[in-house]
C-alpha cells in the first residue's frame, strides 16, 4: 500500500480549513490561564473577548480571523514512506478545491511581491518545506498559514559571537519594535545558530511546539523564562489593550554553525493557528492536532 495522491490532497485542505476555524487546545487553556492572572481589566476583558470569540468560530465553522493568511506547511517524510501520486501536486489541487468550496469564502491573500497583484494562486504556493524521519513509514503534515499581522515583525540578524545577553536583547528589541501589531499575546520563536536560511527555519518551527512543554536544553529553558517573564512586563496586553499578556509563550530552537551566529525571530499571534495529521503507508490518517 502507499499514501495516495487523493489522501494527500484531502488532509492538507482539512488541515489548513481547520486551522481558520479553531485555535489549538494547549492555546486556549493558555488564553483561560492568562485571563486568570491578568491584573489589567481592560486586558482581562479582551483575553475573555478572545476566547468567547474562538469558542463561537469552531461552534458555528466560521473564521477565527478574516485575515487566512497563506496556506504553509511543514512535512515530515519518514524514509520508509511509499508514495502513489505527485506530492505537491497535491498540496497544489487541494488549497484550489479548498479556494472553490470553503464557506465563507477566504479573501485573495496570495500576493505577488513583483507586482503586488492578489489572488489564490502564485509561484511557490502553497509555501511547503520538506524534513526527513529516520524508519519512519508515514508523512507527518504541520500547517500554519501566515497572516499579515504576525508575519510583518519577524527579524534576523547574524552576530559573531555573541553571548547570551546579546541574544536575548535582540530578541527584546524585536519584540519592542513589534509592539501590539502581531495581535497579542502571541507565541515567540528564536532560532539561534546553524545558517543564515536555517535560523529562520528553526525559529518558525518553534512556533509550532506546544504551549507547555519543556525545551530539552536546560540553557534554553531558562532563557525560555528569562525572556517569557521580560516580555510580559513590556505593558502591550492583549491587543494592545494593556496588561501583563503579552506572550503565551516564547520557544527557542538552536542548531551549530561557525563563529558567525544568526539569530532569527518569528511571532505567531494569539490564534496560533497550527494543526497536524500523519498519513500512514497503510491508509490510514491521524490527527494529531
Amino acid at each position: 500500500m502507499a499514501i495516495t495522491f487523493e489522501m494527500i490532497k484531502q488532509v492538507t485542505a482539512q488541515l489548513y480549513e481547520r486551522s481558520l476555524k479553531q485555535i489549538p487546545d494547549d492555546t486556549r487553556q493558555a488564553l483561560v490561564q492568562a485571563s486568570s492572572r491578568e491584573t489589567n481589566e481592560t486586558g482581562r476583558r479582551t483575553l475573555q473577548i478572545m476566547i468567547e470569540s474562538a469558542d463561537a468560530a469552531r461552534s458555528q465553522q466560521s473564521l477565527v480571523c478574516s485575515d487566512s493568511g497563506v496556506p504553509v506547511y511543514f512535512m515530515q517524510i519518514g524514509t520508509q514512506a511509499q508514495f502513489d501520486g505527485n506530492v505537491k501536486q497535491a498540496i497544489e489541487e487541494g488549497f484550489a478545491e479548498l479556494v472553490a468550496t470553503i464557506n465563507p469564502p477566504l479573501l485573495p491573500h496570495v500576493t505577488n511581491p513583483l507586482t503586488l497583484e492578489r489572488g489564490y494562486q502564485g509561484k511557490g504556493m502553497p509555501i511547503t518545506t520538506f524534513d526527513l524521519v529516520d524508519g519512519a513509514d508515514y508523512i507527518d503534515i504541520t500547517c500554519s498559514p501566515k497572516a499579515l499581522g504576525s508575519g510583518r515583525w519577524a527579524a534576523l540578524e547574524i552576530f559573531s559571537f555573541p553571548d547570551l545577553p546579546t541574544i536575548e536583547n535582540f530578541v527584546m528589541e524585536t519584540v519592542v519594535k513589534a509592539g501590539s501589531q502581531p495581535c497579542p499575546p502571541v507565541v515567540i520563536g528564536v532560532g539561534i545558530g546553524g545558517s543564515f536560511d536555517y535560523a529562520a527555519k528553526m525559529a518558525k518551527e518553534a512556533t509550532l511546539r506546544q504551549i507547555g512543554t519543556t525545551n530539552p536544553e536546560p540553557i534554553l529553558v531558562d532563557m525560555e523564562a528569562r525572556l517569557l517573564e521580560r516580555i510580559n512586563k513590556t505593558g502591550f496586553g492583549p491587543m494592545g489593550t494593556g496588561g501583563d499578556s503579552t506572550s503565551m509563550a516564547v520557544h527557542i530552537n538552536y542548531c551549530a554553525g561557525h563563529g558567525f551566529t544568526p539569530v532569527a525571530v518569528c511571532f505567531n499571534c494569539w490564534i496560533n493557528r497550527r494543526t497536524r495529521a500523519r498519513c500512514y503507508n497503510d491508509g490510514r490518517i491521524q490527527m494529531l492536532e
